[in-house]
């Protein structure tokens, strides 16, 4: 199948047609931005990191019944993926208060929370995604109820599976972002997951695994996501 035309780059990614119109190749950079681009920055070999990371966590949620956009590995840095229509809402799923939630309510970064908490962020780096609720999605024509329920259903379906998994990896799974898409009229799980778009806190030492050691100058990056790849494979080649 071969590569055509670029038809999008991102921060992180780039994606091209194929000769499939329904299947795209996505190829994961190694570009590092925060602060809604303000902040850029190289760390090497992430983008093959999170594409490993991302491959064997969507092929882990794929065996307990979530359908993703994800069709075959390339090779280290790209996939073959499902061409979505993007629902454009960013779905954060917090198991614990961190980042921009202890800012707005000024809590303690850690805080455990007595359920998880779904937030809904419009898609749009112009207005720096905004928050907003069902109300908006649903008048403003983002998402139907229909399809509010579904995702916020395999949301914190994906939320219970990862959480299990990554404390078997001794780590936290403290937040994380999802994005969805429909492909043929079904609703299935896009663009990535990964230290990216992840809090990750070791289970001992809370020591930051993710991209929050590159917004707050803490270094280490690489090291961090090779170790998130290291402790994943550990678990799941096991099984």
């Amino acid at each position: 199948m071969q590569r055509g035309e670029l038809l999008y780059e991102g921060k992180a990614k780039q994606v091209f047609a194929t000769d499939n119109p329904e299947v795209v190749r996505m190829t994961y950079k190694d570009e590092a931005t925060a602060f809604d681009g303000a902040k850029r920055a190289v760390i090497k070999d992430k983008g093959i990191m999170n594409k490993r990371i991302a491959c064997l966590l969507y092929r882990m949620l794929e065996s307990h019944g979530i359908k993703t956009h994800l069709v075959e590995e390339i090779d280290e840095r790209q996939v073959r993926v499902k061409k979505l229509a993007m629902i454009p809402l960013e779905v954060v799923v917090r198991n614990r208060i961190a980042g921009s939630m202890a800012q707005r309510l000024g809590r303690e970064e850690g805080e455990v929370l007595e359920s998880p908490i779904i937030e809904l962020y419009y898609k749009d780096d112009s207005l720096h995604d905004p928050m907003v609720n069902d109300f908006y999605a649903r008048v403003l024509g983002w998402a139907s109820s229909e399809q509010l329920e579904d995702i916020y259903s395999r949301a914190l379906q994906i939320n219970t599976v990862l959480s299990e998994l990554f404390d078997r990896a001794g780590i936290i799974l403290v937040d994380f972002k999802l994005e969805f898409g429909v492909s043929q009229g079904e609703i299935l799980l896009g663009d990535e997951i990964s230290p990216d778009s992840c809090r990750l806190w070791d289970k001992d030492s809370l020591e930051k695994l993710d991209k929050d050691r590159f917004r707050r100058d803490l270094g280490g990056e690489g090291e961090a996501y090779r170790e998130v790849v290291r402790r994943l494979e550990r678990v799941l080649l096991k099984q």
